[in-house]
Order: structure tokens, then C-alpha cells, then sequence
């Protein structure tokens, strides 16, 4: 799989063992009052999509105090139908707005056919079966996803706690090339 290439400001990489914490609105004013020492924070993608909202103007406030990592729980990296193509230009233009240090989702599915009704989102993290093709179909989508972003995605294997009947491969060899 082709790595986009990566321009990063400076002031939003990483150290290499930095320690940050999942932010959650909760705690928005404590961490903004009290700036502790924190390598990064990390939000949930969709929940500041919206570019003008008063938790995007949070988000740009923690910007500029910490890296910022965006994990997202709707890409559904792992879906035979493809990635939505609006919730993907939402990211992107998140992405383009915040200049994250780093951007992650799930290798799960969520998107199915259902018929006349077209595509629906299951709004759940389900996990995939571990096979050559399903590998294929999320490779194909997390190549999609960081050409549209112009970076490399994380992806984050799902907890299952059932096996599917036809996988082919243990979980630690299920990984993108």
C-alpha cells in the first residue's frame, strides 16, 4: 500500500513517547483552565465536524495548546460498499481545518446494502473476518481514505471475541502491507 506523502507543521508532531488523553467534553474547561502537561489530546472525529460550532471553537483553542490526534469511529474502514464518501470529505475538511498530528478509525464494518434503500450505517464498530479478502477490501479503503487526506491513516483492530468460521489467518497477520 502507498504511504501519501506527509507535511506536517512542526509544532504539531508528536514526541516519541508522548502521553495524552482521550478529551472529552467533561473535561474541555478544566484542561483549557489548567493547561497540564500533556503530549497530546485526542478527540472523536465526527463530533466536531461542523466547522463553526462551539466545540469547533474548542477544538481550535486545544490546537493551540497541544498536537492534536483525531480518531474517528464512522469510516468503517472495514466495509465491502466502500467508505461514505461525505462522512470523508467531513474528515478531510477537519483534517485541512485542525492539522492533526495524527488520524485514526477502526478496520471494521458498518456500511451494508439493504436492498431499494440503498447503503445503511449501522452506527456499531462490527468486526471482519480475517481473510485475504477482507484484507483486500481494507487496504482498498484505507488507500482511499489518505489519498483524499493527503497522510497515512492509523487503523486500530477491533476486540472480537468470536471467530469467524472462514478466517484465514490469526489476527496478528491481519495487517495492511
Amino acid at each position: 500500500m502507498r504511504t501519501p506523502e506527509m507535511t506536517m507543521p512542526s509544532s504539531n508532531r508528536l514526541a516519541p513517547m508522548a502521553a495524552g488523553i482521550g478529551l472529552r467534553h467533561a473535561h474541555y474547561a478544566r484542561v483549557a483552565r489548567e493547561r497540564p502537561e500533556l503530549g497530546f489530546v485526542e478527540v472523536h472525529s465526527e463530533n466536531f465536524f461542523c466547522p463553526d460550532d462551539a466545540a469547533a471553537q474548542v477544538l481550535r483553542h486545544m490546537r493551540g495548546l497541544y498536537p492534536v490526534s483525531l480518531h474517528g469511529v464512522g469510516l468503517a474502514l472495514g466495509s465491502a460498499c466502500g467508505v461514505d464518501g461525505r462522512h470523508l470529505e467531513r474528515l478531510a475538511a477537519l483534517v485541512e481545518r485542525i492539522e492533526p498530528a495524527r488520524v485514526s478509525d477502526h478496520a471494521c464494518f458498518a456500511r451494508a446494502p439493504l436492498g431499494a434503500r440503498g447503503v445503511v450505517h449501522a452506527n456499531d464498530l462490527l468486526p471482519v473476518a480475517f481473510t485475504h479478502a477482507q484484507l483486500r477490501v481494507l487496504e482498498s479503503n484505507v488507500q482511499q481514505v489518505q489519498e483524499r487526506l493527503r497522510r497515512p491513516i492509523l487503523v486500530e483492530n477491533l476486540s472480537s471475541y468470536i471467530e469467524f468460521g472462514d478466517c484465514e489467518m490469526p489476527e496478528p497477520e491481519f495487517s495492511p502491507s
